[in-house]
């Protein structure tokens, strides 16, 4: 069966990978004009998150790739240091540049699936025994499924679920040096500085400029969450941040990389395999949504005083260390068996 991929970032080339060894043949299309390089470090953590990378033959090739981030400190504008959060409790056990990761695995799925460059799909018309799809560029194409690995601003799943946008929450994040591993941060109620990096709170959701109009290697986006009842309609699904994405939550690439595991193997088994899928992923999903504004950048002096003492108390209290990785791991995987 023929399978179309919108997006590759991680969980479209994961989710390739995985369709390709169970037999399926994926497309994988992509608006940017390459794989976007850089990128902050993400992390993977726990045995859900390891062992799907070891199952897809990446897990040596992630750790050697990885990187050691320092302590994350908080200053004051004078440079006073008020708190700060050991790079043991903030990280996982493996971490990698995002630009890494996506190369590794585009590599791993290249020789099996094909990769469109610098196009993007316009329509969606489903008609229960497949999708036919069109293009911006490329000539119109059908497909047994469509899946929606885009990221935040899907835009298949502005097409196919229109009423539904990511929850504004109040914070803006932007990241202009990708390669900056300076975590000392500089802090004032509602704002939140470091080298390459700044996040504020703001009341006002604008809509955000399209990619061509932000200066390369800058990152700009909203602290957003996505929260669908349902995240698949007919032959169409949405995976990854797509579907239940939150930014800057510190889960959503491990969740990436276990969702295309899922999904690829639901798919495998036949069926009604995209109900079964979100009721695997689902509840995990929303488990690993967070939304760090408040937490990073309090908005008040008060906030900023309970948010150093809180820092101050987590690295000594073995059972909130362990929180995240109890998130990472809440998930029992299914084994199936590849084709190939």
């Amino acid at each position: 069966m023929d399978v179309l991929i919108s997006g590759a970032g991680i969980a479209g080339p994961a989710l390739a990978h995985w369709l390709s060894r169970f037999g399926f043949s994926p497309t994988v299309v992509e608006r940017a004009p390459s794989l976007r390089a850089g990128g902050q470090a993400v992390d993977f953590r726990g045995e859900a998150h390891l062992s799907v990378l070891k199952r897809m033959g990446v897990l040596d090739a992630v750790t050697a790739a990885s990187v050691s981030l320092p302590d994350m400190v908080f200053r004051d504008p004078s440079g006073r240091e008020r708190c700060r959060l050991p790079a043991s409790f903030t990280g996982g056990e493996v971490e990698i540049r995002r630009g890494d990761l996506s190369r590794l695995l585009y590599e791993a799925s290249v020789s099996d699936a094909e990769y469109v460059f610098g196009d993007w799909i316009t329509s969606l018309h489903d008609d229960g025994a497949g999708v036919d799809v069109t293009f911006a560029h490329g000539r119109s194409r059908r497909f047994d499924f469509v899946i929606g690995a885009d990221g935040m601003r899907s835009g298949v799943r502005r097409l196919v679920f229109p009423e539904y946008r990511p929850k504004f929450h109040g914070y803006y994040f932007a990241i202009w040096d990708a390669d900056c591993d300076d975590r000392d941060m500089t802090c004032a109620p509602g704002v939140l500085t470091a080298p390459g990096w700044l996040m504020f709170k703001s009341s006002i959701p604008p809509e955000l400029m399209p990619d061509a109009l932000v200066a390369p290697g800058v990152y700009f986006d909203s602290i957003s969450q996505v929260r669908m009842p349902k995240v698949s309609s007919g032959r169409v699904t949405l995976i990854g941040d797509a579907g239940y994405g939150s930014t800057l939550g510190g889960m959503g690439t491990g969740l990436a990389v276990v969702s295309a595991y899922v999904l690829a193997g639901e798919m495998a088994a036949g069926g009604d395999a995209f109900a079964r899928y979100e009721a695997l992923i689902g509840p995990y999903a929303r488990g690993c949504q967070g939304n760090p504004g408040p937490f990073l950048a309090p908005a008040t002096r008060l906030g900023m005083w309970v948010r150093d003492r809180m820092f101050g108390f987590l690295p000594k209290a073995p059972l909130f260390a362990r929180i995240d990785l109890q998130r990472a791991t809440a998930i029992k995987l299914p084994d199936y068996a590849p084709v190939r």
